[in-house]
């Protein structure tokens, strides 16, 4: 009974259900269907023996005043029926119960693994506008949400809703006017009820994105905890975050009160008419007209009903609640990709060479000016070329593009002759291996973060990237070697050890395309010889395209593109871009007299 490892819902219909929270439900209680229907089954069967409880409370009453002390028989036949409907009753929740802890642990496994699928197919500028954080909880929040609508439906929506129904079948038997009556005003009360809840709902869903922010802001400020501390700015983040709960809570005091109001009228309402209802069937009984047996079932019937409906409308304020909550985090994940896999999607017919082309590309950010206009550059399957320029030229611009973090807006880059559009996911990033600056690394042991080059691969070909990357060494003195855990983001780890890790998993990943951008940047000159060492043994045999500041680190390549405001002012090979007047000697003699000036 446990939850399918595979999703069987696509993106696509995943971003139907934007607005549609109910919707969603539904789609994922229909994929645990026959488990459902026998906990409902099992309510209906236990709420049938409640309210058969005051029929055959009813019975025993009457047999036992009919027949006195004299014929025990009836009396104790009449006990039996009792104990069976008693015991019926409380076997039946727990069927009930036993097959939910299975069908609803079920549902939120589906729809978090399904959320975060679809959370890591948006772009970077996705993430770029929302705090990573905030969107994480927001997928914690929906897989709640709908367990807790689960357990609504199944223990406080659906109990009250067959006992209001039951109670009024019986009440019949007694009084048609009464039940008639009581049918009026406990459907009048719910629909009052249900109103007022309704009206609530953008109290809640205001509360959601409170407590979305909150969560948001503490992992931020967490995941920048050294930041925050070497500037000395602990209170100040403190006293920020305390304004923002402060919002938070408001908003949270606001929607619980709004409930507590409404449970409070519904107890006012209840109160009147519990209190009509039981001189209404006493009067019965003064005029003959029930029996006491008849009295006692009508004032357990009118408590159920009446209690029912109190239930009931305090279930429907808190499913409004939640669904309110769903639908925040739905709305805020569900977002239309900007771009996915076509159903044309193409692989590779053989092996990649590693060609890549710009071919009259145009790209600008979300309003602001184009970065590259109708740019074109054409990079040799083999070729080593290095991306010159200054900040805001476009060259992370274009490594973005050719790793698909960003999309062109005109014309096209190609890979082997292949639009990168028409590639899908895998066969593009299959084709390429990335070293950064600023290095990503999960909170797991080495030997995890440098496999993640290549999943499937042999821990002898992980120690053998590892010895090709020039980090093996280092990783064996460390406490527990390839299986020590790096913390969060690497902090264990120099930022050297973590860029020749990086290099290793590229060495692992054995791509024909190397992206290198700053990757010897931010090091030490010692850390900086290591790295390039094993940058001199990856570049073998691969298509490399560099963005570097530090020019020495080019010296050995085919060729420099020197770029300006999205436009190539020089292109050729390093040794003649020496020699000629321009740009790109421009900053070898700015960086030479900033080397001269520092011995």
């Amino acid at each position: 009974m446990a939850s399918n490892i595979e999703s069987t819902i696509s993106d696509d219909q995943l971003v139907r259900y934007l607005g549609r929270p109910l919707s969603f439900v539904f789609r994922y209680v229909r994929r645990h269907a026959g488990q459902h229907v026998l906990i409902f089954l099992s309510v209906a069967v236990a709420v049938a023996c409640t309210v058969g409880a005051t029929y055959a409370t009813r019975f025993l009453v009457d047999t036992m005043t009919a027949h006195a002390a004299g014929d025990m028989t009836a009396v104790w036949r009449a006990v039996a029926v009792l104990v069976v409907v008693i015991a019926f009753d409380n076997m039946s929740w727990r069927v009930a119960g036993w097959f939910a802890t299975y069908a609803f642990v079920a549902i939120t496994g589906d729809v978090r693994r399904d959320l975060f699928r679809y959370l890591t197919a948006h772009s970077a500028s996705y993430f770029a506008d929302r705090m990573p954080g905030a969107m994480a909880s927001r997928i914690s929040t929906s897989a709640i949400s709908i367990f807790t609508l689960e357990n609504l439906a199944a223990w406080n929506v659906l109990p009250p809703c067959l006992n209001v129904a039951l109670s009024i079948g019986l009440m019949v038997t007694i009084s048609p006017l009464m039940a008639g009556v009581i049918v009026t005003l406990s459907g009048g009360l719910c629909f009052l009820m249900f109103r007022m809840a309704a009206g609530g709902r953008s109290l809640h869903q205001r509360y959601a994105s409170e407590a979305s922010r909150v969560d948001g802001e503490m992992l931020d400020i967490i995941n920048n905890v050294a930041l925050v501390r070497s500037f000395g700015m602990t209170h100040y983040e403190r006293v920020r975050l305390g304004d923002t709960m402060r919002q938070e809570m408001g908003a949270r005091g606001t929607s619980l009160r709004y409930m507590e109001k409404l449970r409070l009228v519904h107890a006012v309402l209840t109160a009147v008419l519990t209190a009509g209802l039981l001189v209404w069937v006493v009067m019965l009984w003064h005029l003959g007209r029930a029996s006491i047996g008849d009295v006692v079932m009508v004032t357990n019937l009118g408590f159920m009903i009446l209690h029912g409906t109190r239930d009931l409308a305090v279930a429907l304020v808190e499913t409004i609640q939640h669904i309110a909550r769903l639908d925040e985090a739905l709305s805020a994940i569900l977002v239309p990709h900007e771009m996915t896999d076509s159903p044309e999607a193409r692989t590779f017919s053989g092996p990649s060479r590693g060609e890549v082309a710009f071919r009259d590309v145009t790209f600008a950010y979300p309003g602001a000016r184009p970065v590259l206009a109708h740019f074109d550059l054409v990079i040799e399957a083999g070729s080593r070329v290095g991306l010159v320029g200054r900040s805001g030229s476009g060259k992370s611009t274009i490594l973005a593009l050719i790793q698909r973090l960003r999309y062109v807006q005109g014309g096209a880059i190609e890979i082997d002759g292949i639009d990168i559009r028409d590639l899908d996911e895998d066969s593009l990033r299959s084709c390429m291996s990335v070293v950064p600056q600023d290095v990503s690394m999960l909170r797991r042991s080495i030997l995890e973060n440098i496999r993640y080059g290549k999943p499937d691969a042999t821990d002898e070909e992980v120690f053998a990237a590892a010895a090709a990357a020039g980090c093996r060494d280092f990783i064996q003195l460390m406490p527990e070697g390839f299986e020590t855990e790096v913390g969060d983001r690497g902090v264990k780890l120099s930022g050297g050890q973590r860029q020749r890790i990086a290099i290793a998993r590229a060495f692992l990943r054995n791509a024909p395309i190397l992206i290198l951008d700053e990757a010897t940047s931010a090091l030490d000159s010692e850390s900086e010889q290591h790295v390039q060492e094993a940058l001199d043994r990856l570049k073998v045999g691969r298509t490399v395209i560099a963005v570097a500041h530090r020019l020495s680190t080019l010296r050995d390549f085919d060729r420099i593109v020197v770029m300006d405001q999205g436009q190539i002012v020089q292109d050729g090979p390093v040794g003649v871009l020496e020699r000629s007047e321009g740009p790109y000697r421009d900053f070898l003699e700015r960086q030479s007299m900033v080397v001269e000036s520092a011995l």
